[in-house]
């Protein structure tokens, strides 16, 4: 099953790649820029999806205090902060000839850059020595806390006002079929590709641990 999911999100990401950079359209005035689009939000989502895995999968640890559930968060983890950090590179580049400037101090881009330094704490967390299961449970406590930045990066372009952001709102289902089926295909894509990565991090991680006699 898993290598049918790996050669699966294979294809699916060459397909999706051929699609966007070859019969997308393009927006007027963004150009080969808005290309970026069809990457950048599907990023953000898998990221998004990641720390829900890792939310998750903390309160099931406090719970049963199982160490599954902590190489869950773990791998989940390790995922949302790479796909965060593509974010946060792809952004700018997005933003460069569409704001005329990679980076600017706007609600959305702020609160996604504070989940991104909340995880790379929770990965200092998880190298300073402390024995397994304590390391476990502050993981799943920051885990959950970390979580609810999502719902204000998510609502950030209602939270505050217009004229202090730059990101568009949120109006995908108003696109023309030309934009809202590739873009569709591409979170389904990436979201597979998370999975992939998700199940091969997790069997890593157990194997760690049953290496280290934790299993």
């Amino acid at each position: 099953m898993n290598l049918a999911l790996f050669i699966l999100s294979i294809i699916l990401m060459i397909f999706n790649l051929v699609w966007i950079v070859s019969f997308t359209p393009m927006v007027f005035e963004q150009h080969w820029a808005q290309k970026i689009f069809y990457i950048h939000v599907p990023l953000a989502w898998v990221g998004f999806l990641s720390y829900f895995f890792v939310m998750l999968a903390g309160i099931l640890y406090l719970v049963s205090r199982n160490l599954k559930y902590d190489r869950i968060g773990h791998a989940a983890a390790e995922i949302g902060t790479l796909f965060t950090g593509l974010v946060l590179i792809t952004g700018p580049i997005w933003a460069t000839p569409v704001w005329g400037k990679p980076w600017v101090w706007e609600p959305r881009l702020i609160t996604t850059l504070v989940l991104f330094l909340i995880y790379i704490g929770y990965f200092i967390l998880r190298n300073v020595g402390l024995y397994r299961q304590r390391v476990a449970l502050i993981c799943a406590i920051v885990g959950i806390i970390a979580f609810l930045d999502i719902p204000i990066i998510f609502a950030s372009v209602d939270f505050w006002a217009a004229d202090i952001q730059l990101h568009p709102q949120r109006v995908m289902s108003k696109q023309p079929s030309g934009v809202f089926i590739p873009f569709l295909f591409s979170l389904f894509s990436f979201t597979i590709l998370f999975f992939t990565m998700l199940f091969f991090k997790i069997r890593v991680l157990y194997s760690k641990d049953k290496k280290d006699n934790y299993v």
